[in-house]
């Protein structure tokens, strides 16, 4: 029975990457940060473990709780959005504090503690970024700051790559989707956007790792 790992699958997109393991019979090992979270994640059948991203002391303690594992495939979800100001609003200190931790440190604090344990399954792990991220695609001006967060994201992951040969890490964007983050009138949902990366991941190979693709496959030109 494969090991599934979904970090960040209290609600949205990591919940039904969790659901969506199950379903497939694959043993799930996912994080939430608080109470409701874990229960959510019970209910599925899926063991739960506390972990908060944004918060280095939890994500620390998470490699005692996975020690012993070997991870065929690690999903890293948990991200946050920013206040959707544009460039002609400088951050504050508090929000790029609140929005460069949980979607850049937190990943970059995860993968020395999960990306051996995928490697010892020779497996893949990939990372819910955005096309918001992507320098050679800039549409426009709006949420700057998690442009900037995802585009950081991006590289931690590619980068990444280099130090771990024996698992495939990649990025990926998920869609305009119908969560909290995403609005109710997003095009795609969140069993659309779940079912699209697991069979992206699923097939990919080593000419993928460190590349970064969307959630039907494509990758963004020039990438």
């Amino acid at each position: 029975m494969p090991t599934t790992l979904v970090i960040g699958a209290s609600r949205g997109i990591g919940l039904e990457l969790a659901r969506q393991a199950v379903a497939a019979g694959e043993r799930v090992i996912a994080t939430a940060r608080d109470d409701v979270g874990l229960e959510r994640l019970r209910a599925l059948g899926a063991q739960a473990l506390r972990v908060d991203v944004a918060e280095p002391a939890s994500v620390s303690g998470l490699a005692w709780q996975l020690d012993g594992e070997k991870i065929d495939t690690a999903w890293h979800v948990a991200g946050v959005m920013c206040s959707r100001a544009d460039a002609r609003q400088p951050p504050t200190q508090a929000d790029f504090d609140r929005v460069m931790h949980a979607n850049v440190l937190g990943a970059m604090q995860v993968i020395p503690q999960v990306a051996p344990l995928v490697e010892a399954a020779r497996g893949r792990m990939a990372f819910v970024s955005s096309a918001m991220g992507l320098i050679g695609e800039v549409a426009g001006a709006n949420a700057w700051l998690y442009r900037v967060s995802k585009a950081a994201l991006n590289m931690a992951v590619a980068s990444a790559q280099h130090a771990y040969p024996h698992a495939i890490l990649v990025a990926l964007h998920p869609g305009w989707v119908q969560t909290d983050m995403g609005g109710a009138g997003a095009p795609v949902t969140p069993p659309d956007s779940a079912a699209g990366m697991r069979r992206v991941v699923a097939t990919l190979g080593e000419a993928d790792r460190g590349r970064f693709f969307h959630h039907d496959g494509t990758q963004p030109a020039g990438w």
